[in-house]
């Protein structure tokens, strides 16, 4: 590259890259369904162990920079699911802002409140905890807990215990999470492997960039496919062993046994 022509065997190790970008992605993808799992196990704890309405965690996205509702736990907590908020926004944007937990016994009289969009869930709580979820990495998100059951109001045990869970919940992101940019993570990978050096940063860019391109748009059926097996890993296991021998057969058919691989690699 860079004026040198193409490299012997370039196009090989770019159809190489590709497989590896698709198979990044379709990970990408179950660990989307996996990760909401972990959290709501998470919050499922906390409401059952603080004796709480409700809790929620709402995720940090770079790219729009929003608090997004990812899960919530107790019946009063369904409705704040896929809400979106600033960074900043109310209770939860301060928290995630400055890093500190907080308590509020008197939710809706405090300034950070934000009783528009607690209007939205279909839930107005009288008291909440909220304690961010981060480490020396930086923040992620946030952990909301609204009104003990028995109307008591929250205590520092209960703070605590928020924050444990909220530990619980970073820990679980940080080993699960996917770096979602698959091009940055090949560029890496080239750059790990091109120990002479000949590939200057632009090769390396740009050779990235032609394995990653057009990776969204491409297969969207293939796609459709990873998404519906991402959802099916929750269920039944034996529902998981018909798919993959569906998919099995489809691949032998077509001349491509992923499934097999796939099986070995889990060996």
């Amino acid at each position: 590259m860079s004026g040198r022509g193409p490299e012997p065997g370039l196009d090989g190790a770019l159809a190489i890259l590709r497989e590896v970008a698709w198979r990044l992605e379709a990970a990408a993808r179950f660990e989307s369904t996996a990760g909401a799992a972990v959290l709501r196990s998470v919050v499922d704890a906390a409401v059952a162990l603080i004796r709480a309405e409700a809790a929620s965690i709402a995720l940090h996205d770079p790219a729009t920079n929003r608090l997004i509702f990812r899960v919530a736990a107790g019946e009063r907590g369904t409705g704040v699911v896929g809400l979106e908020i600033d960074a900043d926004e109310g209770v939860a944007g301060y928290v995630f802002q400055t890093g500190q937990p907080i308590a509020l016994g008197e939710a809706t009289s405090d300034p950070r409140f934000g009783r528009v969009v607690a209007e939205q869930t279909g839930y107005v709580p009288r008291s909440l905890i909220a304690v961010p979820l981060g480490d020396e990495a930086g923040t992620l998100g946030v952990l909301e807990v609204l009104d003990r059951r028995d109307g008591a109001p929250f205590d520092l045990r209960d703070l605590d215990a928020a924050a444990v869970f909220a530990r619980q919940a970073t820990v679980a992101i940080r080993a699960t999470r996917l770096e979602r940019d698959a091009a940055s993570l090949l560029a890496g990978a080239i750059r790990a492997i091109d120990t002479e050096a000949r590939l200057s940063a632009a090769d390396v860019a740009a050779l990235a960039s032609a394995a990653t391109a057009g990776l969204d748009d491409e297969g969207s059926q293939a796609w459709a496919l990873a998404d519906a097996i991402a959802r099916i890993r929750e269920s039944d296991p034996g529902q998981l062993g018909l798919v993959l021998d569906i998919v099995d057969a489809l691949g032998r058919r077509s001349g491509r046994p992923a499934a097999d691989a796939w099986r070995r690699s889990r060996r």
